[in-house]
């Protein structure tokens, strides 16, 4: 062999390397799962990936309209990543608590992976100790008393159960099982849902999680990448207090939204601090992945309604700028009084289309580019125009 051509062949060699580390909890991943997860990293070095929750199923004086999306009509994209919810259907119900059907978001969600898009999902359930409870309805101690009582457990082996066929249905063109992102039992660090900090123990809320892996693994859900994603945390220990453990989890995330004052004269002030702060707790996240080998992201975010018409460029791009982060998400746009991504005539989407515009902030068009759920390329991508 020639020396130039050793010098290649040791390159690609280190190149394929570099991202062999990167591979899913699940040994029986399936390669475009396999595929997405070592994208995902290789990509979050060249740019962050911008999500909307339940961005093609409707919008501002909108329901499923085919080919709408509220981003979509301002910059000419859908975002790259969408996320989804799957609460309700554990109920066997045929709509989430959204009230988006089960049937339209599975073909949504294959929407977006044919046009090379993400799909991320949470999952907002019921209490298996008492199914007319939602998440929101505390209830101290559930998860120590579910593993003690048969019948308890036995429903939440059920609606799991109902979690893995939704997820085995989500087929590709060829019949590949559609790799997506899964986040149970999220925000975890606040105490607003059953599985909280304040309704459970460290301890037990990791023997939930890692039952909630197993199972599903078992079920040959294998299209999983599990997230775990707290709510605001103080310390590299306080996000680790109930972390699960390095077998169960793929990618790093956390939840944050940024709250304006009642006094309108603190404004300024309050953003600058949620923008430190939000700031340090996503270079904590940094280095936790790196020391793990892990993906992180930032799993939800926003403010409702975006009233500060320079959010997009001067608050939420300075958290998210050069910080490996694989993609940001806000939330969605349910009501007048309750959105997060900007649409025509929003007081904020000028700026949007500047966020839109910086080169290293992709939408859908770049994500098909980059091919996540094809092999790591050998030779880098263009960046964006």
């Amino acid at each position: 062999m020639t020396k130039p051509l050793l010098v290649c062949f040791l390159l690609l060699l280190s190149h394929l390397a570099s991202y062999g580390q990167w591979l899913p909890v699940n040994k029986k991943a399936t390669p475009e799962t396999r595929n997405l997860y070592a994208n995902l990293k290789r990509l979050s070095q060249k740019g962050i990936l911008f999500g909307h929750q339940d961005a093609l199923a409707y919008g501002m004086g909108w329901k499923y309209e085919p080919g709408r999306s509220d981003v979509k009509e301002l910059v000419g994209e859908y975002p790259a990543v969408v996320g989804w919810d799957l609460g309700h259907l554990e109920l066997k119900k045929p709509v989430n608590l959204d009230s988006v059907p089960f049937m339209k978001m599975r073909a949504f969600a294959q929407e977006v992976y044919a046009n090379g898009g993400l799909n991320t999902f949470s999952w907002h359930l019921n209490n298996p100790l008492d199914p007319g409870k939602s998440s929101w309805d505390p209830m101290d101690s559930t998860i120590q008393h579910l593993f003690k009582d048969r019948k308890a457990l036995k429903r939440y082996k059920s609606w799991l159960d109902e979690v893995a066929d939704f997820m085995k249905s989500l087929k590709g063109p060829k019949g590949e099982l559609i790799p997506v992102v899964f986040r149970p039992l999220h925000e975890h660090t606040g105490s607003w849902f059953w599985w909280g900090r304040n309704h459970s123990s460290p301890e037990e809320y990791k023997q939930m999680w890692r039952f909630t892996v197993d199972y599903l693994k078992k079920k040959k859900a294998h299209n999983l990448l599990f997230a775990y994603s707290p709510d605001r945390f103080s310390s590299k220990a306080d996000y680790l207090e109930r972390y699960p453990g390095d077998n169960y989890v793929d990618i790093l995330g956390f939840d944050i939204y940024h709250r304006l004052p009642a006094d309108t004269s603190l404004t300024a002030q309050a953003t600058q601090t949620f923008i430190k702060e939000t700031r340090q707790m996503v270079e904590t996240l940094r280095q936790i992945g790196q020391e793990k080998n892990k993906v992180w992201t930032l799993s939800e975010t926003g403010l409702e309604t975006v009233p500060l018409a320079h959010w997009w460029t001067q608050v939420l791009y300075p958290i998210v700028k050069d910080a490996g982060l694989s993609y940001a998400l806000v939330w969605r746009n349910g009501r007048p009084d309750h959105y997060y991504a900007p649409f025509k005539g929003q007081k904020s989407a000028a700026d949007f289309k500047d966020f839109y515009n910086h080169p290293n902030v992709f939408f859908i068009k770049d994500a098909a580019r980059e091919q996540l759920y094809a092999p790591v390329p050998t030779q880098p991508k263009q960046a964006k125009n």
